[in-house]
């Protein structure tokens, strides 16, 4: 095979060493082994044809690979797969003002299309902390969110046209950067969150939007949660939100201690959002916030009088998943309708109390979208695995109370590994049985990322 391999890449884009391999085989999870053949760097849409025409006669197993900041183990190779890297096919092609659209590569980071965005006087809104690592071809694999969804939408909402390489070798070009074409099923749709499980990404149509007016940061105590939602409510009556987040106090002292940082209120509360507006409507904010003092809704707040300020609230919230990543959180990512989240999380958090009392439980998410986001902690004293096996059985107890309300077990992280036991808890028997005979269609060998989604 790495003959066979060698005659489509060049020797040094073909590595086997055990370094390449476990760092290329894994993504941000730590809770599967990690057992890739070999990694290869395609640089071209005709070397990636090649290899799957080279896959689907010898059966070889591919896992794509992007910034491989997933949390849900979609990037993972653990059974002797070949891993394809996208990290040299990082060219933005070309750019077409008129439409406001940029062509790119699968693997330009999502910080790169931004920085162009902004060097056209544009705007590429979809951010979320690992935006310096992540890759668009990722991200449009997993129908990345963010914390600029409650303005601006999904990954999803952003792509206007795709050139995928499916299962079969074949290549696709999807919509072409249309606005309107109303030509039947638009297959551009299939690809975005597929996972890499129907084929890859190779090329992306990406739109940008006009750049936004100077945004001002505010975050503020919040003794119950409950009441975070009456707040967003209130915010939302009289500003146009960009962001509106939260997090717990545990988030909270993490976040501090791992990055040194101050903290932002001089009474600790319970919860805390922080909310981002339009500068210009810095003085409604202020009112808004006394409304709800008066309320009771709010004890305190902060707000940024400088982008420097801003980016220091920011890293309060964005520096919560690496604060806690050395304690090997097993990650629960759900989303619910906004109005279903209070009881939603009234239930959960029983749950939680009763399973896991001895374990510490951080709460954060994207609320003003409906996305929570519960990371248990591992403790140092316990073993890893059976870490996992303890929250992975507890897990069917949170999805049971996820789908009662409606809602989703993967809001923005795709389902991958960790979450592909769970699917029926938002997808019925009929879909799931659809999403298989869309994948028999598109891969017909079974060779793109196996046993994601579903085994």
């Amino acid at each position: 095979m790495i003959e066979a391999l060698n005659e489509i890449f060049s020797s040094n884009r073909v590595k086997t060493d055990a370094d390449t391999l476990a760092q290329w085989g894994r993504d941000w999870t730590r809770s599967f082994k990690v057992a890739p053949a070999a990694v290869v760097f395609p640089q071209t849409t005709e070397e990636v044809v090649a290899l799957v025409r080279l896959a689907m006669n010898r059966s070889i197993a591919l896992v794509p690979s992007g910034g491989r900041t997933g949390l849900s183990g979609g990037a993972v190779a653990g059974n002797g797969e070949v891993v394809v890297s996208f990290d040299r096919m990082n060219r933005i092609l070309e750019f077409e003002a008129t439409d406001r659209i940029v062509r790119c590569q699968a693997g330009v980071v999502t910080q790169a299309l931004q920085q162009f965005a902004a060097e056209q006087g544009l705007f590429y809104p979809v951010d979320f902390a690992s935006s310096g690592s992540s890759q668009v071809g990722g991200n449009i694999s997993t129908n990345a969110g963010g914390i600029k969804v409650i303005r601006y939408g999904l990954t999803r909402d952003w792509v206007a046209g795709l050139k995928v390489v499916t299962g079969a070798g074949e290549v696709l070009e999807l919509n072409r950067g249309l606005v309107k074409n109303a030509t039947g099923y638009d297959l551009r749709q299939l690809f975005i969150g597929a996972e890499g499980t129907l084929g890859f990404v190779v090329e992306a149509d990406m739109k940008l939007a006009a750049a936004p007016e100077p945004q001002t940061v505010m975050v503020l105590g919040v003794p119950r949660f409950q009441d975070v939602l009456a707040v967003l409510g209130r915010f939302q009556q009289d500003l146009s939100l960009t962001a509106f987040e939260f997090f717990s106090e545990l988030a909270l002292t993490k976040v501090m201690a791992h990055r040194k940082l101050r903290r932002p209120l001089a009474v600790p509360a319970e919860f805390y959002a922080l909310v981002e507006f339009d500068s210009s409507l810095t003085e409604t904010a202020g009112a808004v916030f006394e409304a709800c003092v008066e309320q009771g809704w709010v004890t305190d707040a902060v707000i940024s009088q400088s982008d420097a300020q801003a980016a220091d609230l920011w890293a309060l919230r964005e520096g919560i998943s690496e604060s806690i990543a050395s304690y090997t959180p097993y990650k629960n990512d759900v989303s619910v309708r906004i109005s279903q989240v209070p009881s939603f999380l009234e239930e959960v958090d029983r749950v939680v109390a009763l399973a896991y009392p001895d374990l510490e439980v951080c709460w954060y998410g994207h609320i003003g979208d409906g996305n929570l986001h519960l990371n248990v902690l591992k403790p140092a004293t316990l073993d890893g695995e059976a870490f996992y096996e303890r929250c992975h059985h507890i897990s069917p107890r949170i999805f049971e109370i996820v789908a009662r309300h409606g809602g989703s077990i993967s809001a923005e992280h795709g389902v991958g590994l960790l979450k592909r036991d769970f699917l029926g808890y938002t997808r019925s028997p009929a879909e799931i049985e659809a999403m298989r005979a869309m994948k028999t269609i598109f891969d017909p060998k079974g060779i793109m990322n196996p046993g994601k989604l579903f085994a």
